[in-house]
């Protein structure tokens, strides 16, 4: 079994904040790129969305613009209620 050291634990207390302070470093150079691929992605999305709804609504304007035929089932017939 091994015994930790003075050294050792100082030596992994220095590899800790070194590797801290790459991430850090990195996230800084690398959170702006993908924030603004995100933002650009969703901007995408809600393009395509509203796209499709247009595309929607104008179909649908479209079919109520047509006139509709209408079936007749047969002639209205007045009646008097009788007691």
């Amino acid at each position: 079994m091994q015994e930790a050291s003075f050294t050792t634990l100082i030596r992994t207390i220095f590899w800790i904040i070194a590797i801290y302070y790459i991430v850090r470093f990195l996230a800084r150079l690398f959170l702006p790129v993908l924030a603004k691929k995100m933002v650009e992605k969703a901007s995408e999305q809600f393009q395509q969305q509203y796209k499709n709804a247009q595309e929607e609504q104008e179909s649908s304007i479209k079919k109520s613009n047509q006139p509709q035929q209408t079936q007749k089932v047969g002639e209205y017939i007045d009646y008097e209620e009788v007691e």
